[in-house]
């Protein structure tokens, strides 16, 4: 399951790269790229979460509290999206800092290296 959310998360992040990509050039980013950021988000996150609540223990659980919180950086970049406001650079750049850390974390997990 987790090698799901690994390869969830990683389409997640290329849709990610091309949202920040906007962003940092002073843009709003695409609405439904956003909306299929968040969808597989939120799919990689339940996915980890019942691995977490299974027999996935340790590195695994300290991997989904960073994506939760790497979550809600994205819900509020999603309400000043709603509001028509580009975001703050930096609130993208940390919310991607997060995302990446918690990543590498899950998949070091899977292939064994965490």
């Amino acid at each position: 399951m987790l090698t799901y959310a690994v390869v969830v998360f990683a389409i997640a992040a290329a849709g990610g790269l091309v949202l920040a990509s906007s962003v940092l050039r002073g843009q709003l980013a695409s609405w439904p790229l956003s909306l299929l950021h968040a969808g597989l988000g939120a799919t990689g996150l339940v996915l980890v979460l019942i691995a977490a609540m299974g027999s996935a223990g340790g590195m695994t659980t300290t991997a989904l509290v960073i994506l939760v919180i790497t979550a809600l950086g994205g819900f509020y970049l999603a309400s000043l999206h709603l509001k028509k406001e580009v975001a703050p650079k930096k609130v993208v750049v940390i919310h991607a800092g997060a995302a990446v850390v918690g990543f590498l974390l899950l998949a070091g997990t899977v292939f064994g290296v965490v």
